[in-house]
């Protein structure tokens, strides 16, 4: 497993694989409360629609002129409402004439004498009052209010005012309201009904409990709630034989039972929902084939993602074997940026190699030279060619003096490149550096001149000496005689500046970008004529920059150069 192409195809996979569970298990729920929220959407409209063709059939006797209300109720609720007796014969249908043929099982049964098991209690028959009886109740309801506020009167459905509930006030209602008794007086409507009913309950009970027997007596309750009618002394028979009363005196006044079908306007059933095994296993195969087109997906992404980081592993595995020339083409994106580090990596190594190998050979080429005069002129004295004269040893001094200072100045590179090259500041005189140094590089051959302002900084007077000599030097030795040579020295707002103009023979301008490089010099030839290590220029950029200043070159073939040196008004003290 430690194959980064296997590791990202795999941990692809797992991804869509999680994702795809998380999102089917989302969807399930919502689908899921969604077809809960629209079954009970639908059970509440069928309910409502059997409920208006309850209260329809327990008002009326018959369905003839159901048709008006059967049709208000389809628009209502936006279904094809159709209802059949028990034969299947319609009796009425909102459907159009090419309608689909009904479902086999109706959706309900229409009877106000059977719902759920009870009577329900708009079906009153004989108990409806007259507009007379209304009336009279109705005017004693209206004084009753008038003696007792505390009360609410509400109107069953066969017309009667009565007392919603225990009220406050029905506790004193007889002793304080004295119509109260004729409110609850029996009209001749009701007396007539409850007779019915009792010679209904006697009949049943007769051909139920056959030889001696007693009949109980029919009692209305206080409230006049004929749909709970109690008997006296009553036993279980007693309250089969009411309930079968009550329906046979309710049923002529009531219409017949019907069945109930409901559908879709257009005819047809609402569609199932499919949630078997089938579907579960449609859902299954469409998540694999998901799976399995994320997996393809993933793994061409991780092909193209692989294939430059191995083209990168080889590319370094060259380097670290020696070969500079490594190269890799990683395309966009952050891989190919990688790539263009690496590559520019590559580059400055092979730069570095290249400046390492040049930088021995000079070394080399410096040392050479001197080491070969001396160890010349010693062998000579050694075998008496030469005699050991002041001349031959100034010569020989010379030349160990010429190997010093390229020893120091490799050692000051060295020091530069580590970081180990410190600064001792102290606040100075920056026009007495001047003139020391111009002093020290005087020449009868040129004109060497300072024209300097009092400048005060904090810096390292050795070190800035060293870069500024540096300068000067390389100004004298390539300054033709008769040639001037000048320092300037000024302020210019917060920064100090020190130019070194010169006459001499000018850089060409392919040269200039090279001119801080270590070993480079002018004189391509190596001619000792010019003398110089080709380390000065490169050892005073340091030193500048160490003191958190720059230095630049201009030059003009044939005209001269001027050297700039920019310090801050107070340098820093630190490394190199």
């Amino acid at each position: 497993m430690k194959s980064l192409l296997v590791r990202f195809f795999l941990f692809s996979l797992v991804i869509a694989a999680c994702s795809i569970a998380v999102t089917a298990w989302l969807a399930s729920q919502a689908t899921t409360g969604a077809i809960r929220q629209e079954q009970g959407e639908a059970l509440e409209t069928d309910a409502a629609i059997v409920d208006e063709l309850v209260r329809y059939a327990a008002t009326h006797t018959s369905w003839t002129g159901a048709k008006s209300e059967v049709d208000e109720l389809a628009q209502r609720f936006g279904r094809r409402i159709a209802l059949t007796d028990h034969n299947g014969k319609k009796l009425a249908d909102t459907g159009s004439e090419n309608a689909p043929p009904l479902p086999i099982t109706p959706r309900a049964l229409v009877d106000p004498l059977n719902v759920n098991g009870k009577i329900d209690p708009r079906a009153v028959g004989p108990f409806k009052l007259t507009e007379d009886e209304f009336d009279t109740l109705h005017a004693y309801a209206v004084e009753l209010l008038n003696c007792n506020r505390f009360i609410r009167i509400v109107d069953a459905p066969n017309g009667r005012p009565r007392l919603s509930g225990d009220e406050p006030g029905r506790l004193s209602l007889w002793d304080d309201c004295k119509v109260g008794d004729l409110l609850y007086s029996l009209t001749a409507t009701e007396i007539t009904a409850y007779r019915q009913l009792q010679q209904l309950f006697d009949d049943c009970v007769t051909r139920t409990r056959p030889g001696p027997r007693t009949v109980g007596k029919v009692q209305s309750p206080p409230s006049l709630d004929w749909e709970v009618t109690a008997v006296l002394d009553s036993t279980p028979e007693d309250v089969e034989c009411m309930d079968s009363a009550r329906r046979d005196q309710l049923r002529p006044h009531v219409a017949e039972p019907v069945q109930l079908f409901l559908t879709e306007p257009t005819g047809g059933g609402p569609l199932p929902i499919d949630l078997s095994t089938t579907g579960t296993t449609r859902i299954t195969l469409v998540a694999l084939g998901i799976l399995a087109l994320a997996g393809f997906a993933s793994w061409i992404t991780a092909s193209r993602l692989v294939r430059p980081i191995r083209a990168l592993t080889a590319a370094t595995k060259r380097t670290a074997e020696g070969d500079r020339t490594a190269r890799v083409d990683g395309g966009a994106g952050e891989i190919g940026e990688l790539a263009r580090s690496f590559n520019a990596m590559s580059a400055k190594l092979a730069e570095t190699e290249r400046q390492r190998q040049a930088m021995v050979s000079d070394v080399a080429h410096e040392l050479r030279t001197p080491l070969g005069n001396i160890t010349g002129w010693l062998e000579a004295t050694q075998d008496g060619l030469a005699e050991p004269d002041p001349h031959l040893v100034g010569m020989l001094l010379e030349e160990s003096l010429l190997l010093q200072r390229l020893v120091d100045d490799l050692h000051d590179l060295a020091q530069a490149d580590a970081g180990t090259l410190r600064l001792h500041p102290e606040p100075i005189a920056l026009d007495d550096v001047v003139d020391q140094v111009v002093n020290a590089q005087q020449n009868r051959e040129i004109l060497l001149r300072a024209e300097t302002r009092p400048v005060h900084l904090t810096a390292d007077p050795v070190r800035l000496r060293q870069a500024l000599g540096n300068l000067v030097a390389n100004a004298v030795r390539y300054t033709p005689p008769g040639g001037e040579v000048v320092v300037r020295l000024f302020q210019d707002g917060d920064t100090a500046v020190l130019e070194v103009r010169d006459t001499g023979t000018g850089i060409a301008p392919e040269d200039l970008p090279h001119v801080f490089d270590r070993f480079w010099r002018a004189d391509k030839s190596r001619s000792r004529r010019t003398g110089g290590s080709g380390l000065g220029l490169a050892i005073t950029r340091h030193l500048v920059e160490a003191h958190g200043g720059a230095v630049s070159v201009t030059s003009t073939p044939g005209v001269g150069s001027a050297f700039r040196i920019t310090l801050p008004a107070s340098a820093p003290a630190g490394p190199c």
